[in-house]
C-alpha cells in the first residue's frame, strides 16, 4: 500500500466516503443432471436427469437421460461438444457464466468476460441465448460479453466446437449457447445471500467520489442526466464552439449547468465496503386438461468493489532501453453493480413445447482513478492524473420459442428481440501538474497547478451513448426419412443495428491567477471561477465523422443437414449453408459539414459453408470423430470506425480501421473419446485451422500517447491438441465409518496445447484506413495470433456425497503467456501472463427447520497472482498493465421454501 499512501499526500481532497454494506446472492441450485449424480437439495423435483438445450434445429434440442444405460450426454450429440449442467455452474462457485466456461477444456477468459476458443480471440467465439443472437453492449465488440451472465439466470451451457451448419457461420473457434432455466417440475421459492472480502480491496485505500443517492444500486437518481442547455445544443446540430451559433454566454450558461461536484470531487477512502449480494428465484408449474404451465422468476443483485494499484509505461525505443516515455502508477477503484431479472413461461402440451424468455441485465461501473507520473516530453515534471467515470450496460432480451413434435416431423420456429445500451454520462478528467522548480523560477513550483491550457494542466468532459437493437428468428423442419436418418432444412434472419455518439469537450482559460490553478476540480470549475476568470468550453468531438457512427448487419441464411447411420456403429452428420450478409458502418455527420474524410465500410458477401462429422463407434463404449467445415469470422462494428474510445478495463486508447473485410476459416479435428465408465470419460483430440485475412490488434505509438488499431494479415494457421479426463473414485472402501460411505473422490483435468504462425510474405500488403500499406510493418512472419496461450491447463480434485449435497473442490486455472497486440514500430509484442489460479469453493446441505439450505463458501486467487501485460526485448521490460489480483474469500447461503 505504499503507492497509495502517498497518492493520498497528493490527493486533491482527503475526505472519506464509506457505502453502506448490506447481503447478498447465490445462485439457485438446479437438479443434478446425468454428469453430477449426488442429490441436491435445491433440486426442482424433475424425476429423470435432464440437460436442456435450446439450439437452432431442435432434433437435438434435449437430450434426456433416464437409465442407467443410456449414452452419456456429451457422447450422445453428433457434434464436438462440451456440456456446462446447472449442476456443473454450482460445483464451480462461480458468480458469472464466464468463469465457469473458463473450465472447459480449451477455452479461456480475457478481461471483461471474453471467452478464447482453442487460443482464437473473442472475435472467433458465437455467444447465443436459447439458440438466438445476443446484441453486445460494449463498443468496442460485437460478441456479447458472459461475464454479464449471473449463473442464477442460466441452466445449462452448451460449448460446440465443432461446426454444424444449423448455427450462423460466423463459427471460428465455436459457439457458446446459454439456456436459460425452464418449467419447474415442482414449486419453489429460493432466497440467497452473501458478503465476501478481497484482499487488496476491502477495508484498504481506495478512490471514490459520491455520485448521486442510488449508485449502490447501479442506477442514477438523475444526477448524471445531460442537463436542459447541453441537451439542447446536442440537438441543434451545430459544434459548441464560440462563434457556431453560439455566444460566449451561451457557453457559459452550459458550463454552469456542468458544474457538478458529486461527480468530479474524487475522494479517499481507507475503507472499502465488504462484496454483497441478494437474489430471489422462485417458480411453479400448473396443471392443465392436455399439459402443464410452467413458470420461473428470479432476480438479483451483487455489488462488487475492486481496487487496483497499477503500473503503466510506454516506451518509444525499438528494444525498449532508456526510461520509460511515459511511466505511471495508478489506482483504480471499481464499484461493479449488477442487476438481473428473468420471467420464464414454458407450455407443454403432449409432445409440443413452448417458451417464452423474457431477461433484464444492468451491469453498472462506477470507476475512480488516481494517477501519478511522468512523461520525458515534459522534463521532470510530475503529472497527476484523476478520472471519474460512470459505465451503465443493460440488456433486454425477449424470445419465443415453439417446438411441434408431430412423430416423424418436428417443426420449430423461433423469434427473438434484444437491445443493448451503453450510457457513459459524465466521463471527467483533470490534469494537474508540478514543475520541481525552484520556486525562485516558479514560485509553485512544489505544488501541483492546473492552469486549463493544457501545456500546464487540463480538464474534460465527455458524454457516451450507445444502442443496438436486434431482430431474430428462425425456421427448422426435420423429417425422419428411416429409422435413424433424419433431414433437416432451415432458415435463419438476423438484423442487427447500432447506433453510437461520442461528445467530448475541454475547458480552457487563459491567465488563470496561481491561486485559482490550485484549487480542487470542483472550485476550479466552479460558478464562480467560470464567471470570473472567462472559462470557456469547447468542444473536441471530431467534425470529421468520427464522433459517431451507425452500423447494421443483416444475414439472411439457409441450410440443408442429413444426419444418418450410414452402417451400425458409423453416423454421419453433414450439410450445407448458404449465408448472405450485408454489414455497413457510416460515419454520421453530427453537424452537417457535408462531408467527411473516413470512408464507409460497406461489406456484401455470401458464403456457401459445408460441414461434415464423421463417428465411428468402434466399441461399445470407445468412438472417433472427424469434423471438417469452412467457416468465417466479421469485423466487430466498432473496428470498423476511425473513432478513438478509451476501454476503462485496459486504460488504453482504441481506433478502428474501415477497410477491414472478412476472414474465412477452414477447420478439422479428430477427435477420440472413451467413455470407460458411467459419467467418467477419455478425450483426445487433434485439430487444425486455416485462416484468410485474420484480423489482428496492433499498436501505435507517438509522443503523446499509445494507441491500438487492426488491419487484415495475409494468412495464418493454428494447429493443436486437447486432453481431458474425468474420473470418480468411490471412498467406502476407506473406512467402514457412515462418513465415507457415500463419498467419492472427483477428479476432472483438461489440458490443451495450441501453436499458431502469422504468415506474411514480401510482396503481401494490407489496407488501413483506405491506403494500402506492406503488411510486414503491422505483423512479423511467424508470430502467434494475438490471443493465443500455448498451453492451457483446468484441473479439480474433489469429494463429493452421493446422496446429499456436500461438495468440496480444489481447482487449478493455468494458461501461459498470450499475445495481445502486435508491438508500435518494431517493437516487440505486447504480451499479458494470465498464470496460475488456485480456488477452493465448499458447498453443504442442511436441513433446518424442514427446509433446505445451501451453505457456500469460496476462496479464489489462493496463489496472489499478479496481472501482467508487458513488451521484453532482452532483459528490457515495459509494463503497459501490472497489478495484484487480489485473493477473494466469500460466504453465501440460500433457503428454499
Amino acid at each position: 500500500m505504499t503507492k497509495r499512501s502517498l497518492f493520498a499526500s497528493f490527493l486533491l481532497l482527503s475526505s472519506a466516503l464509506v457505502s453502506p454494506a448490506a447481503l447478498a446472492q447465490t445462485a439457485e441450485p438446479d437438479p443434478a443432471p446425468a454428469e453430477t449424480p449426488p442429490a441436491d437439495p435445491a433440486d426442482d423435483g424433475a424425476a429423470d436427469e435432464e440437460v436442456d438445450v435450446s439450439i437452432p434445429g431442435g432434433a437435438d434440442a434435449e437430450i434426456v437421460v433416464t437409465g442407467r444405460f443410456t449414452p452419456n450426454v456429451v457422447r450422445a450429440t453428433p457434434e464436438v461438444v462440451s456440456v456446462l449442467s446447472s449442476a456443473d455452474i454450482a460445483r464451480t462457485g462461480e458468480g458469472d457464466i464466464s468463469g465457469a466456461l473458463q473450465r472447459v477444456t480449451g477455452l479461456s477468459v480475457a478481461g471483461g468476460g471474453f471467452v478464447y476458443v482453442r487460443g482464437l480471440g473473442d472475435r472467433y467465439s458465437l455467444a447465443l441465448l436459447n439458440g438466438s443472437p445476443l446484441p453486445s453492449p460494449e463498443p468496442l465488440k460485437r460478441v456479447v460479453p458472459l461475464d454479464i451472465f449471473p449463473t442464477n439466470v442460466i441452466d445449462s451451457t452448451l460449448v460446440q466446437k465443432s461446426y454444424s451448419v444449423n448455427f450462423p457461420g460466423e463459427f471460428g473457434g465455436g459457439v457458446i449457447n446459454l439456456t436459460t432455466k425452464a418449467i419447474p417440475r415442482e414449486t419453489f421459492l429460493t432466497f440467497s445471500g452473501g458478503i465476501g472480502w478481497d484482499s487488496e480491496t476491502t477495508n484498504e485505500l481506495g478512490y471514490t467520489y459520491y455520485g448521486s443517492d442510488t449508485d449502490w444500486t447501479g442506477f442514477d437518481d438523475g444526477t448524471r442526466d445531460v442537463p436542459p442547455l447541453l441537451k439542447a445544443a446536442f440537438a441543434s446540430g451545430k459544434p459548441i464552439l464560440e462563434g457556431a451559433d453560439f455566444s460566449l454566454a451561451d457557453l457559459k450558461a452550459i458550463q454552469m449547468e456542468l458544474v457538478n461536484s458529486e461527480t468530479s470531487l474524487l475522494q479517499q477512502n481507507n475503507h472499502i465496503p465488504v462484496n454483497w449480494s441478494a437474489g430471489i428465484t422462485g417458480g411453479t408449474t400448473i396443471q392443465l386438461p392436455d399439459g402443464e404451465l410452467g413458470i420461473i422468476a428470479t432476480a438479483g443483485i451483487s455489488n462488487k468493489w475492486r481496487t487496483r494499484d497499477t503500473l503503466q509505461q510506454t516506451s518509444l525505443e525499438t528494444d525498449l532501453s532508456g526510461e520509460p516515455q511515459t511511466n505511471f502508477n495508478r489506482v483504480v477503484t471499481d464499484n461493479r453493480i449488477v442487476v438481473n431479472g428473468l420471467l420464464g413461461f414454458g407450455l407443454e402440451l403432449g409432445d409440443h413445447k413452448f417458451r417464452w424468455t423474457n431477461l433484464y441485465i444492468r451491469d453498472t461501473l462506477k470507476q475512480a482513478r488516481l494517477g501519478l507520473g511522468t512523461n520525458r516530453n515534459q522534463s521532470d515534471r510530475d503529472i497527476m492524473q484523476q478520472d471519474t467515470a460512470w459505465y451503465e450496460r443493460q440488456l433486454i432480451n425477449s424470445q419465443l420459442v415453439a417446438e411441434f413434435d408431430f412423430d416423424r416431423i418436428q417443426l420449430d420456429l423461433r423469434g427473438g428481440y434484444a437491445n443493448s445500451q451503453r450510457e457513459a454520462p459524465y466521463e471527467r478528467s483533470f490534469t494537474y501538474v508540478r514543475t520541481n522548480l525552484p520556486t525562485d523560477i516558479d514560485p509553485v513550483g512544489d505544488k501541483f497547478v492546473n492552469d486549463l491550457t493544457g501545456g500546464r494542466g487540463s480538464a474534460s468532459i465527455s458524454f457516451s451513448d450507445l444502442n443496438e437493437d436486434l431482430w431474430s428468428g428462425g425456421v427448422d423442419l426435420s423429417y425422419e426419412l428411416a429409422p435413424r436418418i433424419t433431414a433437416t432444412v432451415g432458415y435463419a434472419y438476423s438484423d442487427t443495428h447500432r447506433t453510437s455518439v461520442r461528445r467530448d469537450f475541454l475547458f480552457r482559460a487563459q491567465n488563470l491567477p496561481i491561486e485559482v490553478q490550485q484549487l480542487r476540480p470542483d472550485y476550479l470549475l466552479s460558478d464562480a471561477s467560470i464567471q470570473l476568470y472567462d472559462i470557456r468550453l469547447l468542444e473536441t468531438s471530431a467534425q470529421d465523422g468520427a464522433a459517431a457512427f451507425d452500423a447494421n448487419l443483416t444475414t439472411h441464411a439457409g441450410y440443408a443437414q442429413l444426419q444418418a447411420e450410414v452402417v451400425p456403429g458409423v453416423n454421419i452428420n453433414a450439410g450445407v449453408r448458404y449465408e448472405d450478409a450485408k454489414q455497413t458502418v457510416v460515419p454520421v455527420d453530427l453537424f452537417n459539414t457535408g462531408s467527411s474524410v473516413f470512408v464507409p465500410t460497406d461489406l456484401d458477401n455470401a458464403y456457401w459453408l459445408p460441414a461434415v462429422t464423421l463417428t465411428w463407434e468402434m466399441a461399445p463404449d470407445m468412438q472417433l470423430r472427424l469434423n471438417g467445415s469452412k467457416t468465417i469470422a466479421r469485423p466487430q462494428f466498432r473496428e470498423l470506425v476511425a473513432q478513438v474510445y478509451l476501454d476503462p478495463e485496459s486504460n488504453r486508447l482504441y481506433r478502428g480501421n474501415p477497410s477491414l473485410t472478412d476472414s474465412e476459416l477452414w477447420n478439422a479435428e479428430l477427435r477420440y473419446e472413451w467413455y470407460f465408465d458411467r459419467d467418467q470419460r477419455f478425450t483426445v483430440a487433434g485439430f487444425y485451422k486455416s485462416i484468410d485475412n485474420p484480423i489482428e490488434a496492433y499498436t501505435s505509438a507517438s509522443d503523446n500517447q499509445v494507441s491500438t488499431s487492426y488491419a487484415n494479415a495475409p494468412k495464418a494457421t493454428l494447429y493443436g491438441a486437447e486432453f481431458e479426463v474425468q474420473k470418480y473414485f468411490p471412498l467406502d472402501t476407506l473406512s467402514d465409518a457412515p462418513f465415507w460411505q457415500s463419498r467419492r473422490l472427483v477428479l476432472i483435468g483438461n489440458y490443451t496445447y495450441t501453436q499458431s504462425d502469422i504468415q506474411v510474405g514480401e510482396d503481401d500488403v494490407t489496407f488501413v484506413n483506405g491506403v494500402e500499406r506492406p503488411a510486414d510493418i503491422f505483423f512479423f512472419d511467424g508470430s502467434p495470433l494475438t490471443g493465443q496461450s500455448d498451453h492451457l491447463v483446468n484441473f479439480q480434485i474433489g469429494l463429493e456425497d452421493q446422496d446429499r449435497l456436500s461438495q468440496q473442490t480444489l481447482m487449478l486455472t493455468y494458461a501461459s503467456p498470450r499475445v495481445t497486440s502486435r508491438g508500435p514500430s518494431g517493437q516487440p509484442d505486447l504480451k499479458e501472463k494470465p498464470g496460475i489460479q488456485l480456488d477452493f469453493v465448499a458447498r453443504q446441505g442442511i436441513n433446518l427447520l424442514n427446509k433446505e439450505i445451501e451453505l457456500k463458501f469460496e476462496a479464489r486467487n489462493l496463489t496472489g497472482r499478479k496481472y501482467e501485460e508487458l513488451q521484453t526485448s532482452g532483459d528490457n521490460k515495459i509494463y503497459f498493465n501490472r497489478y495484484k489480483l487480489g485473493r477473494t474469500f466469500s460466504l453465501s447461503a440460500s433457503i428454499k421454501f
